[in-house]
C-alpha cells in the first residue's frame, strides 16, 4: 500500500496544526517528524513536546525520525509523547540490534535509516526484525534538497533482499520527493513516501498531497 507521509520540517511552525490538517485531509496517512540534535546532523529541530502537541490534534501515526547521537536515550520520551513509529540511523547506533529491540520493547514500530553513502548491505543482520527501512535520498539535516539518483538502486536492492528472504519490512524514502521524482521511487519499490517542501512549500497543501498520491499510485503498476 502506498502511503504519503507529510514532513512537518517544511511546515510553518507558527501554524502547524492549521497546515497539518489539509495535508491529512488530502490523503496523508502518516505524519513524519524529523528530530535533529545539532550533532549527528547540522541542524536543530523538535523534541518530545512537539510530538505531544501533535498527538493532541491528529490521530494518524506519528513517524519520528531520530537524527541524533545516542538515540537510546531519547526513545522512551518520544514513545511517551505519542510516537508510533521510531527510526534510528545505522550510522548513529553502535549496537543497532539492541537499539531496535529497545524501540520494540516500548511498543513502537522500529525503523532503521540509511544515509546516502551507507550501503544497504550494512543492514543484512537486522532486516528480519525491522518494521521499515528509511532510505535517505538526500543528506539529512535540511529540507528542500535535490534527490540523489543512486537512491533508486538502494531501494531496488532492499526490495530484492526482502523478496529473497521473505521479510516483511516496508521501504520508506525521504528527500527530494516531488512530482518529478515520486513515480520512479515507487517503481523502484518504495511504499512510504516522505514529502516536505512538495507539500508545504507552495500552493494548496491539500491539492499538493492529492497530486503526489495520484502520481504515486499510477506508478504502482509500472514497477520494475
Amino acid at each position: 500500500m502506498i502511503e504519503l507521509a507529510p514532513s512537518i520540517l517544511s511546515a510553518d511552525f507558527a501554524r502547524l496544526a492549521e497546515q497539518v490538517r489539509p495535508a491529512l485531509e488530502g490523503g496523508g496517512s502518516v505524519l513524519h517528524v524529523d528530530v535533529m540534535d545539532g550533532h549527528f546532523v547540522p541542524n536543530l529541530t523538535v523534541g518530545p513536546a512537539t510530538v505531544s502537541a501533535l498527538r493532541k490534534v491528529v490521530k494518524v501515526p506519528l513517524d519520528c525520525h531520530l537524527m541524533v547521537d545516542n538515540p537510546d536515550e531519547f526513545i522512551p520520551a518520544f514513545v511517551e509523547a505519542g510516537a508510533n513509529w521510531i527510526s534510528v540511523h545505522q550510522e548513529a547506533c553502535v549496537h543497532l540490534h539492541r537499539t531496535l529491540g529497545h524501540i520494540k520493547s516500548h511498543g513502537a514500530l522500529a525503523g532503521v535509516v540509511l544515509n546516502p553513502a551507507t550501503p544497504v548491505g550494512t543492514l543484512e543482520a537486522v532486516l528480519y526484525m525491522v518494521d521499515y527501512v528509511l532510505v535517505m535520498s538526500v543528506n539529512p539535516g535540511f529540507g528542500g534538497q535535490e534527490f540523489i539518483p543512486y537512491s533508486l538502486e538502494k531501494i531496488r536492492q532492499l526490495a530484492m533482499m526482502r523478496s529473497a528472504h521473505g521479510y516483511a519490512f516496508r521501504i520508506e524514502v525521504d528527500g527530494g520527493i516531488a512530482l518529478d521524482t515520486i513515480a520512479e521511487v515507487v517503481r523502484a519499490g518504495a511504499e512510504i513516501l516522505v514529502a516536505g517542501s512538495a507539500v508545504f512549500g507552495h500552493g494548496d497543501i491539500r491539492r499538493n498531497v492529492e497530486s503526489l498520491l495520484q502520481t504515486a499510485r499510477t506508478a504502482v503498476d509500472r514497477r520494475v
